[in-house]
């Protein structure tokens, strides 16, 4: 299993909710909604879930081994950081150039 692509889909810098991605693996399968939090002591990755009958949430995609699960989590959380750096860099740009975001 490869992940062949990540996308930031949106990125949140108020709340825990940091960030919601999409995941390709093999070029083949596309899981989204996995969210980027801020924990209480790191950022961690939550895979997409839905509530159930007793009210609660219940991953719907997860990897079975913990391996997989720190890989996937490494990777998303790299690309997360990489695209907060961009971020950053861009709103610096534009403000040094006197460029307004519309």
């Amino acid at each position: 299993m490869n992940i062949t692509d990540i996308k930031i889909r949106k990125t949140i810098s108020e709340g825990r909710l940091k960030a919601i991605v999409s995941v390709t693996i093999d070029d083949a399968l596309a899981i989204h909604d996995i969210k980027v939090v801020q924990g209480e002591s790191r950022l961690f990755v939550a895979m997409p879930s839905r509530r159930d009958e007793t009210g609660a949430f219940r991953d719907i995609v997860h990897p079975i081994s913990s391996d997989a699960r720190q890989s996937i989590e490494s990777l998303i959380l790299e690309a997360y950081e990489r695209r907060v750096a961009e971020d950053a860099a861009n709103a610096e740009y534009m403000a040094a150039e006197g460029i307004t975001a519309e």
